[in-house]
C-alpha cells in the first residue's frame, strides 16, 4: 500500500495544527459572544482560507464605532480564529482592562510616542512567530468622515506586512456606529457615561444589524520592504480593500449612513470612498 503524502492534502480547518490561545482571552471571547448576541444580530460573509490559518496574518478593518471590535471579535470566533489587537497604551494601562487585555496576549502600540518603531517590531516578531492572527485598525481612530467611510490612516500597517511577510486580509464592518455613540473620548463624570448608555440600550432595543465581511487576501507579492514607495502603494491596496468590501454591506446607505450620531465629530474626509474622484490613486 502507498503512504499517502501528507503534502498533497489541501489543508482544512479540522488538519491545522493548534493555535495556543491565551486561556483568559478564550473567556473574555465567550463573554463577547454574549455581549454582542443582545446588542444586535451579527451577520458574517467571507472567510480565511484554511491555508492561511496558523501563518503571519493581519485582519485590517476599518473602524466605525467603539463597539466594533467587540463585533469582530464576535466575528472571528464564528469563522473559528482568535485574534490579538494591536492597542493604544491608554487601553493597556487602564484599571482593571488593561491587565486584562495585557494577560491576554495583546500588543500595545503608542502611536504618539517615541517608541513607535519599538511597537511595530514587537508587531513583526509575533507575527513571525504565527498562530492567532492580529487585528489592525489603519485608520487609527474612529472614522471622522461625514459618510463614515475610511479615512487616509497611515501607512505602519503596510510597513508591518511588508517587514514580517504577513498576508493581509482586509475586514470591512458595519452597523457597530449604532450601537454606541462616539461620545466623550475623556469621561470625565457619571454624565458623561450617559450618551454610551442610553445609545446602547437603544441597540438592544432595536437590534441593528452588525455586518462584517472578511475579504480575499491583499495581493502585495510584488512590493518590498524598504524598496521607495512600496509601503504607500501596499496602503493603498489594503484600505482600497477595505472600501470594496464595505461597499456592499451598505449598498442602501452609499452617502450617509441613515443612523446619525450627534456627538461624533465629522471633520474628516475620506480618500476612498467610491465616489470620490481622488480614488483613483492620484492623492499624496
Amino acid at each position: 500500500m502507498v503512504a499517502r503524502n501528507a503534502q498533497s492534502e489541501p489543508p482544512t480547518r479540522r488538519n491545522l495544527p493548534a493555535v495556543s490561545t491565551p486561556l483568559l482571552w478564550r473567556a473574555l471571547i465567550a463573554v463577547d459572544r454574549v455581549v454582542i448576541g443582545v446588542t444586535g444580530r451579527l451577520e458574517v460573509t467571507g472567510d480565511i482560507p484554511a491555508s492561511l490559518r496558523g501563518r503571519p496574518l493581519l485582519l485590517a478593518s476599518n473602524h466605525i464605532g467603539n463597539v466594533d471590535p467587540l463585533v469582530l471579535v464576535a466575528a472571528c470566533r464564528r469563522i473559528r480564529v482568535a485574534p490579538r489587537f494591536m492597542l493604544a497604551g491608554g487601553l493597556l494601562d487602564a484599571p482593571v482592562l488593561g491587565p486584562l487585555l495585557k494577560r491576554s496576549g495583546h500588543l500595545r502600540v503608542d502611536r504618539r510616542s517615541a517608541n513607535v518603531g519599538e511597537a511595530m517590531q514587537r508587531s513583526v516578531d509575533a507575527l513571525r512567530r504565527g498562530g492567532d492572527p492580529i487585528a489592525v485598525y489603519p485608520e487609527g481612530r474612529i472614522s471622522l468622515d461625514p459618510g463614515l467611510w475610511p479615512e487616509r490612516a497611515k501607512t505602519g500597517v503596510a510597513r508591518i506586512a511588508l517587514t514580517s511577510g504577513a498576508v493581509v486580509v482586509p475586514v470591512s464592518q458595519w452597523g457597530a456606529h449604532e450601537a454606541m455613540y462616539w461620545g466623550n473620548l475623556h469621561p470625565e463624570g457619571w454624565r458623561d457615561l450617559l450618551p454610551y448608555a442610553t445609545s446602547w440600550w437603544h441597540s438592544i432595543r432595536t437590534r441593528p444589524a452588525l455586518k462584517v465581511h472578511f475579504g480575499s487576501p491583499v495581493d502585495l507579492s510584488d512590493l518590498s520592504d524598504g524598496r521607495a514607495g512600496d509601503a504607500r502603494r501596499a496602503h493603498e491596496r489594503i484600505m482600497r480593500a477595505i472600501t470594496a468590501g464595505l461597499v456592499p454591506l451598505r449598498a442602501d446607505e452609499p452617502d450617509l449612513p441613515t443612523f446619525q450620531d450627534p456627538t461624533r465629530p465629522t471633520t474628516g474626509s475620506s480618500p476612498w470612498r467610491p465616489t470620490d474622484d481622488r480614488q483613483d490613486g492620484t492623492s499624496s
